[in-house]
């Protein structure tokens, strides 16, 4: 028996499922980017309304804070130049040495970047301690030895953080250069004065500013490094000296000025970074790799090479050295703590995506949402916390809130890494598939789950792994939180390492390496694996 005629459905009829209808509307209209912007402005700009306003002016500041800002402008830019001026003859001798291994050894060279801060200085004071290995073969040759603490300490462990940062920024730059433009080099004879001179020297001062710029800002809120390996009157920055205010002083009024003149200074170096970058001008080539081999100077570039991954990676097996045999005789409060800062880390690492993903979609048409993510590099981890603290006070005792407002600021210090690792493919996305997607009528969720995640695979599982390996290592917001029984993994090694159980220390620092690079492969392997080119 034929059926009749379908029934026709009203133009004013409501939709069958009026709830993924909405969804898809708010979507279609970008709400999910705004809803985010305007998420991360409360929860940046809120906690430092109520720091300006605690602060009451800059009057109650002594002159050991004075001290305090000098010491930190002055350190941060003396690692950044000696990380800089270190990186250029090891970006050097990667960029024009071709040998089994190379790929592996960069990628080895990058690990103390996303080193747990604390795990860097326990590994620096192994080496370079009172009775590290460096100051036992000074003692042998009759020479004086050296100290690891102070304002040497706290700069030898920036340089040790962010020289890979520095040689991975010029090495792009390095690799930027078309081979066109060496190979006419060769071909004109020149030698490598008149390379240095035409080509060299150009891309160095297009890309040195930025990294000198970009190191010189993470060195201004270092905070883990300044409690484990500096103090003491000359060697104190602004961020130690607001923990010290706050966990020993309780002067929250000066810990807010404090954080006030942090704020002023991250808001001056972060503007300067976004008005001196500029891009080498050399041109664009054929892509080409095989660029010509550059003759003599092997043995140096070898001594360099050896001598830099001597460096990064002698402190990290020395600790692995001691701290794998008593891994197994951990307390159970350790493994607790462990426990505690992987389900932070994993938190912080959705909530950041959760942020990140839709301001980089909406970033290529709209200027607010970078900005809206950009927000996050005006304040440290530190200076957010102690805003946070001002504002639960009144109402709660912030203790009890320890691990959901550390959560929460680890998700906003890798909002604006996550942002930067997004945006350039979020703009390829709307260059070559906005039309067809328009086309096919793809959009909302439906192109969310079978264009956008797809294409954007990569960058969003290194962006979590980031995400997560800096939530592992951060050893900021908990200090000021804490009570003792809320812990992190960062705070009992630090704790330990106070304690001088150094063995203990040196098997949760173990604990701590494993954990952070096992969630950054994980993440940035199910990237890849995710990724359909």
């Amino acid at each position: 028996m034929a059926s009749g005629p379908a029934p026709v459905k009203p133009a004013g009829a409501a939709p069958r499922h009026p709830a993924r209808a909405a969804v898809r509307t708010l979507t279609a209209q970008g709400w999910p980017a705004r809803i985010a912007a305007i998420l991360v402005a409360a929860a940046i700009l809120g906690p430092l309304a109520a720091v300006i306003r605690h602060a009451g002016g800059l009057s109650g500041l002594g002159s050991g804070d004075i001290d305090a800002l000098w010491f930190t402008l002055w350190q941060a830019a003396v690692s950044a130049v000696l990380s800089c001026l270190l990186a250029v003859p090891v970006a050097r001798a990667l960029a024009r040495r071709r040998f089994p291994g190379r790929g592996l050894l960069i990628s080895l060279m990058g690990a103390p970047f996303i080193l747990p801060t604390v795990v860097a200085a326990m590994g620096l004071v192994a080496v370079f301690g009172r009775r590290g290995m460096v100051n036992a073969g000074l003692e042998a040759l009759g020479l004086p030895g050296v100290t690891v603490y102070g304002a040497q300490g706290v700069i030898l462990a920036h340089v040790f953080l962010n020289l890979p940062l520095a040689v991975r920024m010029v090495l792009h730059g390095w690799q930027a250069v078309p081979s066109e433009r060496l190979r006419l080099a060769a071909a004109l004879g020149f030698g490598r004065a008149e390379v240095a001179r035409h080509i060299e020297r150009p891309m160095l001062r297009a890309v040195l500013p930025g990294a000198f710029l970009a190191i010189f800002l993470v060195c201004l809120t270092s905070f883990a490094i300044a409690l484990t390996l500096g103090g003491g009157p000359r060697a104190t920055t602004v961020e130690l000296a607001i923990y010290q205010a706050f966990r020993f002083d309780a002067d929250a009024g000066r810990a807010a000025a404090l954080a006030l003149v942090q704020i002023g200074v991250s808001v001056i170096a972060l503007l300067a970074s976004l008005a001196l970058t500029a891009p080498p001008a050399f041109g664009a080539g054929l892509d080409r790799a095989d660029a010509p081999p550059v003759r003599g100077a092997r043995v140096k570039d070898a001594l360099v090479l050896g001598a830099a991954t001597l460096f990064l990676l002698l402190p990290l097996a020395t600790i692995l050295l001691r701290g794998l045999p008593a891994l197994f005789d951990l307390p159970p409060s350790i493994l607790r703590a462990a426990g505690t800062s992987v389900a932070i880390a994993l938190g912080s690492t959705v909530l950041t995506l959760a942020l990140a993903l839709p301001l980089a979609l909406a970033a290529p048409r709209a200027r607010w949402a970078e900005v809206a993510g950009t927000l996050p590099m005006t304040a440290s981890s530190l200076v957010l916390g102690t805003g946070l603290f001002l504002i639960l006070r009144p109402f709660v005792n912030p203790v009890t809130l320890a691990l959901p407002v550390t959560l929460l600021a680890n998700a906003l210090m890798s909002l604006p890494f996550a942002l930067r690792l997004l945006m350039p493919e979020a703009r390829a996305l709307r260059a070559d598939y906005d039309r067809l997607a328009a086309s096919l009528g793809l959009r909302g969720l439906a192109r969310l789950r079978l264009l956008d995640l797809p294409r954007l695979a990569r960058p969003l599982g290194f962006s979590a792994g980031l995400a997560a390996a800096f939530s592992m290592g951060d050893l900021g917001v908990i200090t000021l939180f804490s009570d003792g029984q809320r812990q992190t993994l960062p705070l009992a090694l630090y704790q330990l390492m106070g304690a001088y159980r150094m063995d203990l220390a040196a098997a949760a620092a173990c604990l701590l390496m494993a954990l952070t690079f096992a969630l950054f492969w994980a993440f940035d392997r199910i990237g890849q694996n995710a990724d359909p080119r």
